[in-house]
């Protein structure tokens, strides 16, 4: 394990409206406001886009199992943004349920927003680290400086 330790910064309430796109909103508030480090915490509705629910098979580096919903689903989830030279870098993990499905994973691409989606972003300052493609898994993963 390693670790970096730092402090609260701005705290940021943001509603997303029905057809905003959850993960482009998140990375033009980090642009616009030059936020570093971030935790997001969240809850609303999706209506359509993409989800990786883990690996297929549990192997580095991995294959994603990619699924794809439409129709409006209740959403929760919580994520983490990191910026590094090609800007920020954001990763987003929710539960989702329609009906008696539920549904766990990475949101993805340009999920859509239905009717509205209410997060928090929670800045965190003086953390030394980042995100970047890993060679080893290709994944892009956090890398403590």
């Amino acid at each position: 394990m390693k670790y970096t330790k730092g402090s609260i910064g701005r705290v940021f309430l943001l509603k997303f409206e029905d057809d905003d796109v959850l993960i482009e909103g998140l990375a033009r508030l980090s642009r616009r406001e030059k936020i570093k480090a971030a935790t997001v915490i969240f809850l609303g509705a999706l209506k359509k886009g993409d989800l990786v629910t883990g690996p297929k098979k549990p192997v580095i580096p991995p294959e994603p199992n990619k699924m794809k919903f439409k129709d409006g689903w209740e959403v929760m989830g919580i994520g983490s943004i990191f910026t590094n030279p090609k800007g920020p870098q954001i990763h987003v993990h929710a539960s989702m349920g329609k009906k008696a499905k539920v549904m766990t994973g990475c949101v993805r691409g340009l999920s859509k927003v239905f009717l509205v989606i209410e997060a928090v972003v929670i800045e965190l300052k003086g953390m030394k680290a980042t995100k970047d493609i890993d060679p080893k898994t290709g994944l892009n993963l956090l890398k403590i400086l």
